[in-house]
């Protein structure tokens, strides 16, 4: 920015307008984002019309009759540059193969590609992942490397034994289940020296292609120390840089993180950051107060940490979905035959679906236990009710989740057996198309978290019913909860009894019933998704959209980088 200003005449007066504009609420995105303005650039200097903070209007008038014309003019067209954007996830959103003796990548779908694709209209961004591979030749990795920079892909390597220990090791056996409210975690000193080594290694591969004012963007608990070391390498470049986090899973209160010896790295490496997004004021305000607790950090002002020397500030953000694409897609001629299909299937039975991945957290032993609980309160029912649960493979190279499918496979068997196969129970994934036909016909969505970040199969059922007006009965524990109650039937998922009559008063809802509740629903869906259509070959343009929450986060990113020490 400072160089822009150069092109000024009045270099102190140009200074004296950014002071003030860096300390007024209202005019503090004016400049940068270009929504907000003190004046109409189409105007010459003699016809200007004062727009903002009447407060300032005096010391902005005289500015208007010099040189501030041209400045309006080019901070105009700088509006129109790109920010420039580092993503980095543990994961590189893409999958690479070795087809015919060479390497081929191309994009996966869903989570962070689907919400973050959308931002190239502002920004122009690099992700940097693991590519999921191990790549030991050095003309093999060049190979890589290649495919993936027209996806504006950048790989950090790893092998095969320090990144499992640290995916599998350390981020899931042991952050997981904290970060899920799950206490007895035994610690272990191997995996946390490969977490540590991956997070120093991802450091070392974004800091030499950051410049200044770059914004940096951090997802996710498998990188929870970055923010300090990246922070550190950046400081030691002379590089200044923001660095926003954004946690996709829930944050528990303090007492959860008690019996892990690292806890407190692992806090400070966050609050090295200039933003971290959480998606409910329940994970927000459970992270600020164990930062208070923990480490005596300052918290008086909401939403904002002060913490050696640092201001960090803290914020909800609602991850979304792409509602048109699920409207789209119901619209495709083989949806619709394969939804007549399903229809004439169930024409004399209710509906229920469930769409979980398989794991302890989704509450699907639960959700079974409840659905015959439901079937033994209700035998007026036999014969009438089905459920349909898909539960798409996890981990399966872990044991616990090995235990978990043969438990949950022995308690399908046990249902169909008592109560005359109301049960179908799937464990594998669902193409695209089929699903959306699957929630299209299904007049109840059953979802049973213990403990979830949001939950956007919720979303997604909604995103379907705009002829059938399902019900969804939700997890109060899902994190959608906290947004979505009002529109759904809310339950506890470890009462059988709760969850029975739950399902119960889903399914014997009236239409007038179903339709307001899903009509709440739908607005919020659709008002906590703000799509831009974008069309190129690259990641940072797919044919994919994006949703509202990656705007608002780079944006407020966009604004602690420009004024760092400014309140939150």
């Amino acid at each position: 920015m400072r160089e822009r200003l150069e092109y000024m005449a009045n270099k102190k007066l140009i200074a004296l307008i950014v002071t003030q504009i860096c300390h007024s609420p209202f005019l503090g995105r004016a400049l940068h984002f270009g929504t907000v303005r003190l004046f109409d650039l189409n105007k010459e200097p003699g016809g200007l019309s004062m727009k903002g903070d009447t407060n300032l209007a005096s010391t902005y008038f005289l500015c208007l009759q010099t040189n501030i014309y041209r400045f309006g003019r080019r901070m105009d067209s700088i509006s129109n540059e790109k920010q420039n954007l580092i993503i980095v996830s543990n994961r590189l959103p893409l999958s690479v193969k070795r087809v015919d003796g060479s390497f081929q990548s191309s994009l996966s779908s869903g989570g962070l590609v689907t919400s973050l694709a959308g931002l190239t209209k502002s920004t122009q961004f690099q992700w940097f992942g693991w590519p999921g591979l191990e790549v030991r030749d050095l003309g093999d990795r060049e190979e890589v490397s290649k495919t993936l920079e027209a996806h504006n892909a950048i790989p950090i390597f790893l092998d095969s034994t320090l990144a499992h220990e640290h995916y599998n090791g350390f981020s899931n056996r042991i952050l997981w289940p904290i970060l899920h409210y799950q206490s007895g975690v035994t610690f272990d000193n191997t995996p946390w020296q490969a977490y540590k080594r991956v997070n120093e290694l991802f450091a070392d591969a974004i800091v030499d292609s950051a410049e200044s004012e770059t914004l940096i963007w951090i997802h996710d608990y498998h990188l929870m120390l970055l923010p300090e070391l990246l922070r550190h390498r950046l400081t030691q470049q002379g590089k200044s840089c923001a660095i926003g986090f954004s946690l996709h899973t829930p944050f528990p209160a303090g007492d959860f993180w008690r019996n892990l010896p690292v806890r407190k790295h692992l806090i400070e490496g966050l609050l090295s950051s200039d933003l971290i997004g959480f998606h409910t004021d329940e994970y927000k305000q459970n992270f600020i107060e164990t930062c208070a607790s923990l480490l005596d950090a300052r918290t008086e002002i909401p939403n904002q940490i002060q913490y050696k020397n640092r201001l960090v500030c803290t914020n909800k953000f609602i991850v979304g979905i792409d509602p048109q694409k699920f409207t789209d897609t119901l619209q495709m001629p083989e949806v619709q035959d394969r939804i007549r299909t399903l229809k004439e299937r169930y024409k004399s039975v209710k509906v229920i679906v469930g769409v979980d991945r398989l794991d302890h957290i989704k509450g699907l032993t639960q959700k079974l236990s409840g659905f015959d609980a439901f079937l033994d309160d209700h035998p007026e029912l036999q014969n009438r009710v089905v459920l349909i649960q898909v539960a798409v493979p996890s981990r399966e190279d872990v044991k616990e989740y090995q235990d978990l499918e043969r438990d949950l496979c022995t308690m399908a068997g046990k249902i169909n057996g008592k109560h005359g196969t109301p049960l179908l129970y799937m464990h594998r994934s669902v193409p695209f198309a089929e699903l959306t036909a699957l929630y299209s016909v299904a007049d109840v969505c059953l979802l049973t978290s213990t403990r979830d970040g949001m939950n956007l199969v919720a979303f997604e059922y909604v995103a379907c019913q705009k002829e059938r007006h399902g019900v969804l009965v939700l997890s109060e524990f899902a994190g959608a909860s906290s947004f979505m109650s009002q529109g759904s039937i809310s339950f506890h998922p470890a009462n059988k009894t709760e969850m029975s009559e739950a399902i119960f008063d889903a399914i014997g809802l009236d239409a007038a019933q179903r339709k307001s509740k899903y009509e709440y629903l739908r607005d919020f869906v659709n008002e906590n998704t703000r799509w831009d259509s974008i069309c190129d070959g690259k990641l940072s343009a797919t044919n994919i959209r994006s949703a509202k929450w990656g705007q608002d986060f780079t944006e407020k990113l966009s604004q602690r980088c420009k004024c760092p020490d400014k309140p939150c």
